[in-house]
């Protein structure tokens, strides 16, 4: 689930995602929900908190 209040965009969490899953826009964040394993790697990259663990 990405809060999107606290999203600055920067694009941490493409970076360091294994299987290329999330593309940042200017104002969001595309992710494909279908392809994730879950791995969180995206969460812990996050400097913000703005990436968590959900369905949304």
């Amino acid at each position: 689930m990405i809060v999107k209040e606290w999203c600055m965009y920067c694009g941490e969490c493409a970076g360091v995602c294994p299987r290329n899953l999330i593309e940042v826009r200017e104002i969001s964040l595309n992710f494909n929900k279908e392809e994730c394993k879950d791995c969180r790697i995206c969460v812990k990259a996050c400097p913000v908190q703005a990436l968590e663990k959900g369905d949304d």
